[in-house]
């Protein structure tokens, strides 16, 4: 029993104890406190979100989608026997492509949701792709948004990775969030919710996909990489791994598109990013940025040379 006098030391034991919790969670997960600054355009609003079939089919896994009534709204799962995947009904020369994704929240390491842009149906061994992959975590750790580019096969075989990975200022589990890729003639831009996260420019043609691509959309294991270089895998004890896709936009020139088909703009200027942009931009990479290629001292260097 507590003595007269030691309620308040043991409460102020307590309350000291609760504010050292906090001060940690807040050094542990900086970013989740605040918020970016406003970019001040946004280029997902220039667009109307596509019903499923007018820009999308599906690739391979189809007795794991589901679609909503509306027909705008994809829902994919991953179980023991398979993932799933779709497909733009069109080949691209640029565009912007989004989606906004949710993804499930517990253990799902080694699951990789991806949005991404390639080619490699039609160049085997050989092709070129635009990723951004919502890379599965375990509880209590958050999900890694990894974002790439393979240019002419540096993704087959031996592969030479550009990454740039996020953990994201928001839990991607909670609600959508709106995940997209701007592809043009000079530069890509990858954005969060209209936020620049990253801009990968055209140095060298060795170094820009050039060639034409499809978007697509999947969930599959990825065990071997995923979840701290492949230290957790994918755990069949938690099947289904659920990942829905709504509010699906494609603005862009198809292969077939005349001439005179102009690249989507990527700031209110045209090609540079405006400076509100810039500043956005520069929030996120130092608030949620936690690795990027060019920064790793045990690669290659001879082979980045956009370094």
């Amino acid at each position: 029993m507590a003595k007269p006098g030691d309620l308040p030391v043991q409460q102020a034991a307590a309350l000291l104890l609760a504010c050292t919790l906090a001060l940690l969670m807040l050094q542990l997960h900086p970013c989740r406190a605040q918020q970016p600054p406003s970019p001040g355009y946004y280029p997902s609003a220039k667009l109307r979100s596509l019903a499923f079939s007018e820009g999308y089919q599906t690739l391979w896994g189809s007795q794991h989608q589901t679609l909503s009534p509306d027909g705008k709204s994809l829902t994919l799962w991953m179980d023991r026997s398979s993932g799933s995947g779709f497909k733009s009904s069109r080949a691209y020369r640029n565009g912007y492509f989004g989606a906004s994704i949710r993804v499930q929240p517990g253990y799902t390491a080694g699951v990789n949701t991806a949005f991404y842009l390639s080619n490699t149906e039609e160049y085997p061994g050989h092709h070129d792709e635009i990723d951004m992959e919502l890379l599965g975590t375990v509880p209590g750790e958050p999900y890694t948004l990894q974002t790439n580019v393979y240019v002419r096969g540096s993704g087959d075989g031996t592969v030479v990775g550009r990454e740039m990975r996020f953990h994201l200022w928001f839990d991607p589990t909670a609600d959508f969030h709106h995940y997209a890729i701007i592809w043009n003639p000079d530069q890509i831009l990858f954005l969060v919710d209209d936020v620049p996260i990253r801009r990968y420019e055209r140095k060298t043609e060795a170094t820009f996909p050039d060639r034409e691509m499809w978007a697509y959309g999947s969930i599959w294991d990825a065990s071997d990489w995923a979840t701290d270089g492949g230290r957790y895998r994918a755990d069949y004890r938690y099947q289904p791994f659920v990942s829905r896709f709504t509010d699906l936009k494609i603005g862009g020139c198809a292969t077939d598109a005349s001439g005179d088909c102009q690249p989507m703009a990527v700031s209110p200027s045209g090609s540079a990013l405006s400076p509100q942009q810039e500043a956005a931009m520069r929030w996120a990479q130092q608030n949620s940025m936690v690795y990027y290629y060019c920064q790793d001292s045990s690669r290659d260097r001879t082979l980045y040379p956009e370094c």
